[in-house]
């Protein structure tokens, strides 16, 4: 897949420990790729990093990117020659009770990234991930393009449109010339898939509550979010890097990756298609939080599918229901590396031809 351009080459994942951040470290591994990974330590118990002992199977730098000196070092004796950005504070309700260690972490730490890499000289590619949440929800019934203005109410939102105005500047700043590298940003839809344990997020809190038998308890069941399985923005993020490498600063933009206009679920639609596929459990409507969160948010990737050739190849029922066999094969104590790595190959089939 993606023209061998990944066999061989050196690339430095941050952010290698979180959900995401080991799918794709793993996926790129599998495709031939030199893989090193810098982050905390995971930060959820179970972790999907422990839990498939990637430690002993990529190698990984446990760092801070707000430690300038250690980043450094990381970028300059490894070398990378791709660099795909993940690392954050990524959740909504976590960034009201910690707005400056979401600020520190998301900006700062992502202008530490960027220099690192422009300061060591090796790199032609950098793939920034951001979200969807960048841009200023006006929670209208159609989907946000690239060039609609970035915003955010809640502190996440906000820094990843910092993170997103940051990324052009630098760009435009430090990157003009013919000896840097290529960047560009990549912003997601609501990302599901085995693996997940963060608080606050509705697949890991359903799947706690049906393995703990009590109700799933959902806290703003009419909001609307484009559901996605974790490996289509992956194959997204991996395209682009590819023609960035190839092709160089013509793709060096923003895109948004997400799914069809069908798989633009309520959160009680998907609560409810968890528990059926499940085979157990029941849903409940909890006390609202009182904390803002988007009621409504949609995506348009018309730009990733003609400029990159890139489009979603799962749709909600099936990204679903490829989460739902992780946690149960977790939960009857399976070899989960060796199941993960089914997964991305069975994707890989399934976009034969395409990438």
């Amino acid at each position: 897949m993606f023209n061998d351009v990944y066999k061989n080459k050196r690339v430095l994942v941050t952010g290698s420990t979180g959900f995401k951040g080991t799918w794709l470290s793993l996926w790129l591994k599998s495709l031939g790729a030199d893989v090193l990974g810098y982050a905390l330590a995971p930060d959820t118990e179970p972790s999907m990093f422990n839990i498939l002992d990637v430690k002993h199977k990529i190698k990984t730098v446990f760092a801070d990117i707000l430690d300038r000196d250690t980043l450094q070092k990381t970028f300059d004796e490894f070398k990378p020659e791709i660099v795909f950005h993940l690392a954050a504070q990524p959740l909504v309700l976590r960034s009201y009770k910690e707005p400056v260690l979401t600020y520190e972490t998301n900006v700062i730490g992502s202008l530490n990234v960027l220099m690192a890499a422009q300061k060591c000289g090796t790199v032609r590619a950098f793939v920034n991930v951001t979200t969807d949440k960048c841009y200023e929800n006006k929670e209208v019934e159609k989907g946000y393009k690239e060039d609609h203005p970035m915003g955010g109410y809640d502190m996440y939102s906000s820094s990843k449109a910092c993170v997103e105005i940051l990324s052009s500047s630098f760009r435009r700043s430090f990157l003009s010339n013919n000896d840097g590298y290529a960047l560009a940003t990549a912003r997601a839809g609501n990302v599901i898939g085995g693996g997940d344990w963060a608080l606050n997020r509705l697949v890991p809190d359903c799947i706690r509550s049906i393995n703990s038998d009590i109700p799933v308890e959902i806290r703003n069941p009419l909001a609307v979010r484009p559901w996605q399985h974790v490996l289509e923005p992956l194959s997204g993020y991996l395209l682009l890097g590819q023609r960035l490498i190839q092709e160089g600063k013509d793709y060096a933009q923003g895109f948004n990756f997400g799914p069809e206009q069908e798989s633009v679920l309520t959160v009680a639609d998907v609560a409810k298609k968890i528990v059926e596929m499940y085979g157990r459990g029941s849903v409940i409507v909890g006390e609202k939080n009182p904390l803002h969160e988007a009621g409504l948010l949609m995506l348009d990737i018309t730009k990733a599918k003609e400029v990159l050739g890139w489009k979603p190849s799962l749709n909600a029922d099936k990204a679903i229901k490829n989460t739902i066999e992780w946690y149960k094969r977790f939960y009857n104590s399976e070899n989960m590396y060796d199941f993960t790595m089914m997964q991305i190959e069975e994707y890989q089939e399934i976009c034969k031809g395409k990438y």
